[in-house]
């Protein structure tokens, strides 16, 4: 296991990378679990934005997918310890801030959800190489 994280850590030498640290295994399973979790949470709150059905996003699923999201972020930095200067984290950012936009009227709620959801899933699929970079 040591000689598999030092030849990673050997072919992401010189590619700007951010620090990595230890995290348990029983964390990254638990964090599969809590993905599944968020999903479910996410495609709610995505679909209230969507769907002229659903007035405002249930409470209950506000809790779930922010408390769910808080839990994956700390479950990644756990690992990547400077994630908030990786591609990773800023794109994080980047999606609150198109949420908090859209749900508080500063831009067009269904526009920004949706930008936001696809930032989400192009940041979580990028290449690990490209998503752990160190940005500044």
């Amino acid at each position: 296991m040591v000689m598999d994280e030092m030849r990673k850590s050997a072919a992401c030498e010189g590619k700007n990378m951010g620090r990595i640290g230890h995290r348990p295994y029983w964390v990254l399973n638990l964090s599969i679990l809590i993905r599944a979790v968020h999903q479910i949470g996410a495609a709610v709150f995505l679909a209230a934005f969507l769907l002229d059905e659903i007035v405002h996003p249930p409470f209950f699923y506000l809790v779930i997918v922010f408390g769910s999201g808080l839990a994956l972020f700390l479950c990644e930095w756990m690992r990547h310890r400077q994630l908030c200067r990786e591609l990773s984290g800023v794109s994080t950012m980047i999606k609150l801030l198109l949420l908090g936009a859209a749900y508080h009227g500063f831009l067009s709620p269904p526009v920004a959800v949706l930008s936001a959801f696809v930032l989400a899933s192009i940041g979580a699929h990028a290449p690990k190489l490209l998503r752990h970079r160190l940005l500044f």
